[in-house]
């Protein structure tokens, strides 16, 4: 199955992402695209690794999604990537269009063939008013393309608000 878990800053999506690759009863690999850049990003990450199991797998790819999607599913995994927002942010900064679409296109080819749970997830940022800058326009358009090409992949589709999930498609929760 794969899952797509929307939500805003601190909204509860990563930490019911996780309970669903723990619920799964398989092999979880989590798959990290963030860079930890600087001190606040390094927090954020150690938080995460400090919630996760430490019999998970770990694999950290911050551009190359699909390759690692494609390399590590299996019938007997669950793979939870956190998150998609982050891994389109290091795309848009390398300041490169045809490897953004490159990656993008490669990642939504990839998603039909993919054995086992795949949980993606990604920042809900296109719900307030258009930002100002150019970059930031870029990025809450790009996100929300992305989000709407994937939600029409995934089987379940879930935002998370306060802690709370809410299904827009597929099985509730």
């Amino acid at each position: 199955m794969l899952q797509l878990i929307l939500g805003g800053a601190r909204s509860g999506k990563s930490r019911l992402a996780e309970k669903l690759a723990s619920d799964s009863n398989l092999s979880v690999t989590y798959i990290a695209t963030s860079q930890p850049l600087d001190g606040e990003m390094s927090d954020r990450v150690a938080h995460h690794r400090a919630r996760r199991p430490a019999e998970w797998a770990l694999i950290e790819e911050p551009l190359e999604l699909a390759r690692v999607l494609r390399e590590s599913a299996s019938a007997e995994h669950c793979l939870l990537v956190d998150c998609l927002t982050l891994w389109l942010t290091n795309l848009l900064m390398l300041d490169d269009a045809e490897r953004l679409a490159a990656e993008r296109e490669a990642l939504l080819d990839c998603l039909a063939c993919l054995p086992g749970e795949i949980i993606f997830v990604s920042n809900e940022t296109g719900m307030g008013v258009v930002p100002l800058g150019e970059l930031t326009r870029r990025y809450v358009d790009e996100a929300g393309w992305l989000h709407q090409a994937l939600a029409e992949r995934c089987q379940r589709v879930v935002l998370t608000v306060a802690g709370l999930p809410l299904t827009l498609k597929g099985p509730a929760l």
